[in-house]
């Protein structure tokens, strides 16, 4: 990074001065206008030295004319117009660009009375006192200044337009690698068992691909061992509860109908836990399947036992992924709605490079703040604490772990017309 950074700004130093250059080759300056002494006088006098120079206008008395070299040129002019020096003020409106004579508040050289061929450079205003009193002031037209203005604002412009693409393809060049890495980040915040970033690129992108890949070893080690020693714990509770149902049948009637009902507890619990670790730890194999398919199946198996489900028609679409899995999923999001709404609406689309699977139901909803944490282990709304109807809440978290380990995501929502809206986004 640290050399593409130095590439760019070498680039941006190399084109500048080239630009400065081309500035200086294809809108030069402005060669400013000269006159000398006599041809001011001569303006003045009336008979013009140069047709098209000068502006006249009569006005009021001007300003005195400033000390410096403005002093002697007003000097020289009174003399070549055989008036007073105090009938004669001049005045630069702009620092000349050279100068010919001495530098301003230099002392007045002894001919400068005489020097008739000194040059005014410049914007300047000559004035001298006529006969009558009034003013006659001359000023050179402005030269071409204000068309080289325009010229150099227009440069600069074309300028602009042509570094404008290269500008963006450098910007492309420099950000590409973060952008990778970035989107390799996202991919792995989506599907912590995803492939590893590749190494490649700037020394600071690849160092920092080599921490991320470590650190979705150590993560996905972390999480996975916590898994198993769940699903390890979940197993090996089967054999006590197997040992506890079978005393029952000798304990008293009254006794073994209370106890049986919480040993049925506890195995769906079992299983719920053993579900889900299985559901965590990754699906086992991946091909190409079709969602309708699938979803008809699922369907059709809670149909067969009397379920009020309905499937709305739809184009076919085809997604990678486990086909056990994905089967468990909407298993566990058609039971969800059936269990708290008594119907379920499932629906297949595609919208771009996504698949679609949502489930509706017509049920009260859930309040806003439980639908981020529907989908948290463990968590059951309030109005699902009850062993008629509520699970122990692992049915929602084991269908948000397969949908991010396919790279997904799942999430809940209350519909407009009422119900919930259960929907899994699958990338195509």
């Amino acid at each position: 990074m640290l050399t593409r950074v130095l590439a760019v700004l070498l680039a941006a130093v190399v084109a500048v001065q080239f630009a400065n250059f081309a500035l200086l080759q294809f809108v030069p300056l402005p060669r400013p206008a000269l006159f000398t002494v006599a041809q001011v006088a001569a303006a003045l006098h009336g008979g013009e030295a140069a047709p098209g120079a000068f502006h006249f206008k009569v006005t009021g008395e001007p300003e005195p004319t400033r000390p410096g070299r403005a002093t002697w040129l007003a000097a020289a002019l009174a003399r070549d117009l055989g008036v007073p020096r105090d009938a004669v003020r001049l005045a630069f409106t702009d620092p000349p660009m050279f100068r010919h004579g001495p530098p301003e508040g230099a002392a007045r050289p002894r001919d400068a009375g005489e020097n008739r061929d000194a040059v005014l450079v410049g914007e300047f205003s000559a004035a001298f006192r006529r006969p009558d009193g009034r003013w006659l002031a001359v000023a050179p037209v402005r030269s071409g200044v204000d068309a080289w203005r325009i010229r150099l604002l227009l440069f600069l412009f074309a300028s602009l337009v042509t570094v404008a693409p290269f500008a963006w393809l450098l910007a492309r060049w420099v950000t590409r690698p973060v952008a990778v890495f970035a989107n390799a980040a996202e991919r792995i915040g989506r599907d912590p068992h995803t492939a590893p970033l590749a190494v490649y690129g700037p020394a600071e992108i690849a160092h920092a691909a080599r921490a991320m890949n470590e650190m979705q070893t150590r993560l996905n080690r972390y999480v996975d061992d916590r898994t198993v020693m769940i699903g390890a714990i979940a197993h090996d509770l089967r054999t006590p509860l197997m040992r506890l149902a079978l005393r029952l049948e000798h304990a008293p009637e009254a006794l073994r109908r209370g106890v049986e009902r919480d040993v049925a507890d506890m195995q769906a619990m079992i299983a719920a836990t053993t579900d889900y670790v299985r559901g965590a730890t990754g699906p086992s194999t991946r091909r190409r399947l079709e969602l309708r398919a699938l979803a008809e199946s699922a369907v059709d198996g809670l149909l067969d036992r009397g379920a009020q489900v309905l499937l709305l028609p739809g184009d076919p679409v085809v997604v990678e992924g486990d086909p056990v899995a994905l089967r468990a999923v909407l298993d566990n999001l058609l039971t969800n709605a059936l269990r708290y709404a008594g119907d379920a609406e499932v629906s297949i689309a595609r919208d771009r490079d996504v698949a679609i699977i949502a489930v509706r139901d017509h049920g009260p909803g859930l309040p806003d703040a439980d639908l981020d944490r529907v989908f948290d282990p463990f968590f059951r709304s309030e109005h699902s604490r009850n062993k008629e109807t509520g699970g122990i809440g692992l049915g929602l978290a084991s269908v948000r772990a397969v949908v991010q380990l396919h790279g997904g995501t799942a999430r809940m929502r209350n519909h407009p017309d009422g119900g919930l809206l259960a929907q899994v986004e699958l990338r195509l």
